[in-house]
């Protein structure tokens, strides 16, 4: 009697992960260095008993960190789709985290099918060192930063531009051209956040982009001269990017995703600092009277 083999089943399987980037050495698998790809892959085929390739949303650089970084991998075998995030992190470092998992349709893929990617810069202005914000921020105390220039610059940004001057060298992409669909900056007590969403990122680009927007909310530059900057492309003024541990992967955003908004919308914390806290529980005490 003939044995009957049956097809393993295959599905692909859509991750929502979040990872402090401070011991990576960014996303993408590399050679003799920690990454966080390699090591759910590592994870993933520890399960499965063989290799699987992940393909992410989008790159991070060393230290970045990310609250909603999304990938998807093709599955074997019988796990439910939505199981996978409860047994990978049973396997994952406490670094990274596996906020959700589910089955998505073969044509589904986390880099291609994304409609944009939401990142968040935040920048630390008070004197005093804090050793809980320093994992997560630019300490930047040198000189007073006034959050609305910095606004005004990012304004003209919005559209389609060539961002050549915001692109570092190193990238394999063929053009420098980015969709900026929304950018933002404001001020919570000592903290700066600033939001810049697009299609996509050029290599580097948001980082040197905030290494120049803290120039203008410094009064280093004015805002004339960084528009005409970026418009002509002038790359070579571009000279320091700012650390990568303020930078976090906010969101990826897609027409047709299987998470529930609170799993992947706004899963980043921002910091409140005492005074802040103060001033909060006084005016409730105020409208409570």
């Amino acid at each position: 009697m003939l044995e009957s083999h049956q097809p393993t089943p295959t599905h692909r399987v859509a991750l929502v992960i979040q990872y402090l980037g401070t011991h990576f050495h960014g996303w993408q698998r590399q050679k003799q260095h920690r990454t966080v790809q390699e090591e759910i892959e590592i994870a993933i085929a520890t399960i499965l008993g063989h290799h699987v390739t992940l393909h992410g949303a989008g790159r991070t650089d060393s230290g970045v960190h990310a609250a909603a970084q999304v990938a998807h991998f093709e599955a074997t075998g019988f796990i439910p789709p939505h199981k996978w995030a409860t047994i990978l992190n049973s396997y994952l470092p406490p670094d990274i985290l596996i906020r959700a998992s589910a089955s998505v349709d073969n044509r589904w893929h986390a880099r291609f099918s994304a409609a944009y990617r939401r990142y968040r810069y935040t920048i630390y202005t008070e004197d005093r060192l804090n050793l809980f914000v320093r994992p997560f921020s630019w300490h930047y105390y040198y000189a007073p930063l006034d959050e609305s220039l910095i606004q005004a610059a990012l304004k003209p940004l919005l559209g389609k531009h060539h961002l050549a001057a915001f692109h570092r060298a190193g990238s394999k992409r063929s053009h420098s051209w980015v969709e900026v669909q929304a950018a933002e900056c404001r001020r919570s007590g000592p903290f700066i956040h600033i939001e810049i969403q697009a299609d996509g990122f050029l290599y580097g680009m948001v980082r040197l982009l905030v290494g120049m927007l803290v120039q203008i909310g410094s009064g280093e530059r004015t805002l004339s001269s960084f528009t005409e900057l970026w418009k002509e492309e002038r790359r070579e003024e571009v000279k320091y990017a700012a650390p990568p541990q303020g930078l976090c992967l906010l969101r990826v955003g897609y027409p047709d995703f299987p998470f529930p908004k609170e799993i992947w919308y706004d899963t980043l914390p921002k910091f409140v600092t005492s005074q802040e806290s103060l001033v909060i529980s006084q005016e409730s005490l105020v409208i409570g009277h």
